[in-house]
């Protein structure tokens, strides 16, 4: 178990358990027409991988810089999901 976690291997495994969740999520949306649009369900995946990749980045002893840049572009992809689903009020 112990060389699961630092090899990285979880975090591996976790991107592929959200890489099917997104796929069946797009799947459930073509069959059904309701669900997560895919613009949607794209911003939203994005910021969890970013951080997924960061937590494989530490696992595996990279350097500061490139847990630095997945933290980064995790916050970029939250920040991008929160403005999708904003209420917007209407122009008066």
């Amino acid at each position: 178990m112990k060389e699961f976690f630092s090899s990285g291997m979880v975090a591996d495994v976790i991107l592929v358990v959200m890489t099917a969740e997104a796929l069946l999520l797009l799947l459930y949306r073509r069959v059904t027409g309701r669900g997560v649009a895919a613009r949607d369900l794209f911003a939203m995946l994005l910021a969890g991988a970013c951080l997924v990749l960061a937590l494989r980045a530490v696992l595996t002893g990279s350097s500061w810089p490139v847990v630095a840049l997945f933290l980064g572009a995790a916050l970029i992809a939250h920040l991008m999901d929160l403005y999708r689903r904003w209420p917007r009020r209407a122009a008066t």
